[in-house]
């Protein structure tokens, strides 16, 4: 009965600290703009179980695209036994869910044997961070602080799948101690549960019960403030991915609407409509974003593959379009707050746009759409950079020396060329076209 009750205090308080930090999440994205309807549900489903479950984006490297693909099937199936655990631990009961007879023991052997190689795994990948010197690892915006980030996270799932092997050979030793048979399957941790002495198996199994129980816990309320919170955020991000083919910019609704009237001559020079007002062409801060740019920053993964396909980045010039993302991210936790204790009219004389991402950034990108190609969560990096492109233009008039000689030529003569109209077939005077 304690070990129930000291369990429920446990659950309610991490549901507790998780709704907190849900709750504030979502009034971050009630601050955003909207982005586009959402449509085609059958093919959206499609694209999430192609790229989350089946990580065709993630197996283009096919090594350590294997490994990453074998960690996040391991949290699918042993997430079962995390769910089974808290059954256990609110009912009081144990392996509550073992009257599935033939399918638990497949999960339970699976869940064994994935908590072994996702192990193996995770170590892969933290020798890799701390001793290779991975290039997209790298980066401006990679501060210690991300690098440290990420060897907690991994760090925590390694104990986790250790915690996961401890608990079921204790358990499996456990059973025999007592003459019982065991329920499910424990290929690998069957191997090792000689380790734990018969009296002491009992006190080693709930050691294992609370040590990895309460490290889920404290890996879901991390979760969010990581960038491992892509575990959870992949899947919607993935969903809501923009459909259009990636070379596709959106137009801005409010001009194409303008533009539209201004064309039809019953309404070219009627009075514009009040609830049609325009606040901002384009994206100056982090206000100003979509509720899907904001949703990329919080699935970012900072694997950095964007950044090193980046034609851009790679010849040296500034920008990086992980960073970008990054920054919405990062000016959202710094701005957010004050704007839901103040109103959308709140300012800290800030901006994303100069303070966090420079003009020189945003103009280097040539929208290849390379970076939004190679992102294993789709995140769509072009329409965030073409939309600050637009504020510059239409609000500030701010683009550089080139592409402003191009607007007044096409302004004053139709086309982006420096000759008028009347003068443009000069260059043919002196041609000579011989006719057969």
């Amino acid at each position: 009965m304690m070990k129930q009750i000291l369990f429920s205090i446990s659950l309610l308080a991490t549901f507790g600290v998780l709704s907190y930090t849900i709750k504030r999440l979502v009034n971050y994205f009630k601050l955003t703009q909207p982005a586009f309807p959402i449509t085609e549900i059958g093919k959206r489903i499609g694209i999430t179980l192609r790229v989350v479950i089946f990580q065709t984006k993630i197996l283009r490297k096919p090594v350590l695209g294997f490994m990453h693909a074998l960690v996040f099937w391991g949290f699918l199936v042993i997430l079962f036994g995390t769910i089974e655990m808290i059954f256990d631990g609110i009912s009081g009961s144990e392996r509550i869910l073992s009257f599935l007879g033939w399918f638990y023991n497949f999960i339970s052997a699976s869940g064994d044997i994935f908590a072994l190689v996702v192990a193996i795994a995770i170590l892969a990948f933290l020798f890799r961070r701390i001793f290779m010197n991975i290039r997209r690892f790298g980066g401006i915006e990679m501060k210690h602080k991300s690098h440290l980030d990420a060897n907690i996270a991994l760090t925590l799932i390694f104990l986790l799948m250790i915690s996961l092997l401890g608990m079921n050979a204790a358990y499996v030793e456990m059973m025999k101690a007592q003459a019982s048979p065991y329920e499910g399957m424990y290929p690998v941790a069957g191997l090792f549960s000689g380790i734990f002495p018969e009296a002491h198996s009992f006190f080693w199994y709930e050691f294992f019960w609370w040590f990895h129980i309460l490290l889920i816990f404290l890996f879901i309320n991390i979760l969010p403030y990581s960038k491992h919170f892509h575990v959870l955020m992949s899947v919607p991000n993935v969903f809501f991915s923009r459909l259009d083919p990636l070379g596709k910019l959106p137009n801005m609704d409010a001009i194409t609407r303008e533009v539209k009237l201004m064309m039809n001559p019953d309404t070219a020079f009627s009075a514009a409509d009040p609830g049609t007002e325009i606040k901002r062409f384009g994206i100056k801060d982090v206000e100003d974003v979509s509720w899907k740019n904001y949703m990329d920053s919080l699935t970012c993964t900072e694997c950095g593959r964007c950044t090193s396909v980046c034609p851009a980045n790679i010849t040296g010039k500034k920008l990086s379009p992980r960073k970008i993302i990054m920054d919405v991210r990062a000016r959202m936790k710094e701005k957010g707050p004050g704007l839901l204790r103040n109103g959308k009219d709140y300012a800290d004389q800030k901006a994303l746009l100069r303070d966090y991402i420079s003009e020189e950034e945003l103009w280097a990108c040539t929208t290849c759409n390379a970076c939004a190609q190679e992102c294993p969560v789709n995140i769509n990096q072009p329409i965030l950079i073409m939309d600050m492109r637009r504020f510059l233009v239409l609000e500030e008039g701010s683009a550089p020396g080139e592409l402003k000689a191009v607007f007044s030529n096409i302004e004053n003569n139709g086309a982006p060329w420096q000759y008028s109209q009347e003068d443009r077939l000069l260059w043919t005077k002196d041609l000579t076209i011989n006719i057969h």
